[in-house]
């Protein structure tokens, strides 16, 4: 789970390499790094979902706040339906961003803790059992390893040694022969010396190589036991990494609003309502509601009619209402609504445009008629309204 190191240097190789003692440290700290990357994805998503709360909340607020202001707009017909469809496509979508924050927090979230109790168990005093485990693993395998390291480097330094004597006996010796100056039993001294320096060398040589051997000769058995450990370690790291793929995943498919078949619909049906905006539609329908196509009462002819004067003591009897019958049709006719309606009396018929229902009374002279839907409700409609199917 760590990230991955640096190039090092070839000078640095040696004592950086995975096979020299303690070095190994890195790997079994993976476990760790591992327990702390589960609880920075919760913290890392909780904080998204949070975002998508506040989104949802925020198209919330906006909807709330222009629905009425649009539903008091001077605007009509289908381009008031466009209109009012990016406010419904908007509570739409403040549901989805909600349902991603809770499945962000309820379902990833939890999954991720979930996993992380199972996987990683706690000591008392502090770290992991299974840091614990590779960490005796490794240093069990090493230890003597690092016996024959501590050998070999201690021969090496006593054949370095016995090499610096040497050469400086040599060099001695070299200056001594032809020198005048130097006694004859000097220089005879000074070759002993030098000659005593050689065999010590040869001797420590011998030792160094020896060690060497033995180091050498061990190599195989102790890496074989160190891969053996860090093969376990790596079997684990792939767990780790192939659950955290699965997380990974699925948070993209709670997020990945593009191929969300809800959103999908959204913005179909917000496309299919703003190309189904008709100038001529809309403009017929003014005109009849509040244009010349509007029903009203012509100047007539009136005849006068002389006031009736009651006489005292006598109450005024209201002349009874006139009720103008309308024609029944037989069967009735089938029409087909041009616009919505929303029936303002108990006695009105509501129906959206497109909807076909039974005219069963002709146009009364306020321009009404009656019609039958097909549930066997009746009431009254304007006729301008409809059309005969």
């Amino acid at each position: 789970m760590s990230s991955p190191s640096p190039e090092i240097s070839p000078e640095d190789a040696s004592h950086e390499s995975f096979w020299m003692p303690g070095n190994y440290h890195r790997t079994v700290k993976r476990t760790e790094d591992a327990f702390q990357v589960c609880n920075d994805v919760v913290a890392c998503f909780q904080e998204r979902a949070r975002v998508e709360r506040q989104y949802a909340q925020q198209l919330n607020e906006w909807t709330n706040k222009w629905k009425p202001l649009v539903d008091a707009s001077p605007l009509y017909g289908s381009l008031l339906k466009a209109w009012q469809c990016f406010l419904s496509s908007a509570d739409r979508l403040s549901a989805l961003h909600s349902s991603i924050c809770r499945s962000l927090v309820s379902e990833d979230g939890d999954r991720v803790r979930t996993w992380q109790k199972e996987t990683f168990h706690k000591k008392i005093f502090g770290g992991f059992r299974e840091s614990q485990d590779f960490e005796t693993g490794f240093a069990r395998a090493q230890k003597p390893w690092a016996k024959r390291l501590k050998k070999l480097e201690k021969a090496k330094a006593a054949f370095h040694k016995a090499s610096r004597k040497e050469h400086t006996a040599r060099e001695r010796e070299a200056h001594a022969q032809g020198n005048p100056d130097i006694a004859i039993e000097k220089q005879r001294k000074i070759q002993e010396e030098r000659e005593i320096a050689e065999q010590e060398t040869e001797k420590v040589r011998a030792r160094y190589e020896k060690v060497l051997e033995e180091v050498t000769r061990y190599a195989p058995r102790y890496m074989e036991e160190m891969e053996s450990i860090f093969d376990q370690s790596q079997e684990e790291e792939r767990k780790r990494i192939s659950f955290l793929k699965q997380a990974f995943l699925s948070i993209h498919r709670h997020l990945d609003v593009t191929n969300n078949e809800s959103v999908k619909a959204v913005y179909n049906e917000l496309h299919t309502t703003l190309m189904n905006i008709n100038e001529q539609d809309d403009l017929r329908w003014f005109k009849n509601t509040h244009g010349p196509g509007m029903p009203t009462d012509w100047p007539q002819f009136q005849e006068w009619v002389p006031e009736k004067k009651n006489k005292k003591g006598k109450k005024e009897v209201e002349p009874k209402a006139v009720v103008v019958e309308r024609s029944v049709m037989i069967g009735g006719v089938r029409v087909r609504a041009l616009y919505d309606y929303v029936g303002q009396e108990p006695d009105e018929l509501s129906f959206k445009a497109g909807e076909e229902f039974l005219k069963i009374e002709d146009e009364d002279d306020q321009g009404w008629c009656r019609g039958m839907m097909d549930g066997g409700r009746e009431g009254l409609y304007p006729a301008n309204y409809v059309e005969v199917v």
